[in-house]
């Protein structure tokens, strides 16, 4: 499995080492160039993200119908040419152009379809939560990379950095990558987009990625804003703050992950980084020295470092075979929305509503938020059979899709086999064995 996986998640975390890179320093660099204003940075820092909810979906679609490869190459080409628009920006339209570009390739809902493609089902939430703990790692080295490498050389070099990274995963992604199998699926392999957008856990996923990109976006516009014009903090000295959210964030990854894995708890996380993030921005908007608004910072990051190795794992456990490319691509416009929307709205109220008036705001979100998740079941955890082609009778696979205990089946064509998803409570395998013999 981990040969398979660790390509994918290099390149999945290449990507947003990319994206983060910038994102604790950009505010900054936008704030200085031709044009620019607090509402033109909010939508510049949530900018790629309104590209990427808009094509979140087709990316997906377009990776079940016309092949994984092929859709995440267009996606990366994109990100590497609008990091080069960004890099060579002299005005705030400039910039704003390139983000959008870079939003453009919506490829993350398409890999994590294709680790669901290539890992067998029960290994699954393992390799989910590799490829999170990958983006984890990749948040928490750009924290630290990006003030450092932006003070010493410039933020721009911070483009180049990204474009070069967009085109080293194109490389992994030819090279070391297998081709996806061949699957024939339940329901002849057709979404039913009514019953993904109606089914109430992946609605509670969705509204909880949506919040969660948003403040990240609103927290990493107002931490360099606020350290630099409120406490006269420069550019050199942000590493001060980002190092301990660092390094707290990934102590409480590695806990977090195991805990919701391993134990099936999974809820609980989400609830716990909820209500870190309500007291970080408490913290934060009612801090009144450098050393108080960095401790709230630590709490927020511990927060979001807890929910983002389990959220693709978690999204994914609602999603049939056949629906991944267009759950995930649901999943994360729903997150790339939150991240646009917390930058924007970010950008316009900053100036004109208070901080504090702001966090008060927010910490009463997030308690209706934890409300809404206490709701939310643990998944299930099913069994999993898999059963030779040339043993087994396909012609009676056809009664599988009216049986309760089924969870879903398919057929994966490359290695030959019948892969079943059931509930041993309601059904044995061995019953299933003989119904196909």
């Amino acid at each position: 499995m981990f040969k398979t996986i660790l390509p994918l998640s290099s390149i999945i975390a290449l990507r947003f080492l990319g994206l983060f890179l910038v994102l604790p320093v950009i505010s900054v660099y936008a704030m200085n160039l031709e044009g620019a204003s607090t509402t033109l940075i909010g939508i510049v820092i949530g900018g790629y993200a309104l590209t990427q909810m808009i094509f979140q979906v087709p990316f997906g679609v377009m990776s079940d119908k016309l092949g994984r490869k092929g859709t995440i190459v267009l996606g990366l080409l994109l990100f590497a040419i609008g990091s080069f628009i960004c890099a060579i920006s002299t005005d705030i339209y400039t910039l704003l152009v390139g983000r959008l570009l870079q939003g453009a390739g919506a490829i993350g809902a398409v890999v994590t379809a294709m680790i669901s493609d290539l890992v067998k089902e029960e290994q699954r939430p393992k390799a989910m939560a590799i490829m999170g703990m990958s983006i984890a790692g990749a948040f928490a080295i750009s924290m630290v990379a990006g003030p450092t490498l932006g003070a010493a050389f410039g933020i721009e070099i911070l483009f180049y950095i990204t474009m070069v990274l967009a085109l080293v995963s194109i490389f992994v992604l030819l090279k070391k990558v297998p081709n996806p199998p061949h699957i024939t699926h339940t329901y002849n392999g057709k979404a039913n987009l009514k019953e993904v957008l109606l089914n109430s856990n992946s609605i509670k996923m969705n509204i909880t990625n949506f919040l969660q990109k948003g403040l990240m976006t609103f927290a990493f516009m107002i931490i360099p804003m606020v350290l630099i014009k409120q406490f006269d903090w420069v550019l050199s000295e942000l590493w001060k703050v980002y190092v301990p959210a660092m390094i707290f964030g990934v102590l409480a990854m590695g806990p977090a992950a195991v805990f919701a894995e391993k134990k099936g708890k999974f809820k609980e996380i989400l609830i716990i980084g909820i209500l870190f993030f309500a007291i970080s921005y408490l913290v934060i908007g009612f801090s009144t020295s450098a050393t108080v608004f960095a401790i709230g910072v630590v709490i927020f990051f511990i927060g979001f470092n807890m929910h983002e190795p389990i959220m693709q794992s978690l999204a994914v456990k609602f999603a049939k075979v056949h629906q991944r490319g267009l759950v995930l691509g649901i999943f994360n416009s729903a997150g790339y929305l939150g991240t646009f929307l917390g930058g924007v709205i970010g950008g316009v109220f900053y100036e004109d509503v208070s901080l504090t008036t702001l966090v008060v705001v927010i910490a009463v979100v997030c308690v209706l938020w934890a409300v809404l998740i206490i709701t939310m079941p643990n998944p299930q955890k099913k069994k999993f059979i898999y059963l030779p082609l040339d043993k087994y009778d396909v012609e009676k696979t056809s009664i599988l899709e009216n049986n309760g205990a089924i969870d879903e089946w398919y057929i994966n064509n490359t290695e030959n086999i019948i892969a079943i998803k059931y509930d041993d409570d309601k059904i044995s395998e061995h019953k299933i064995k003989a119904s196909l013999l």
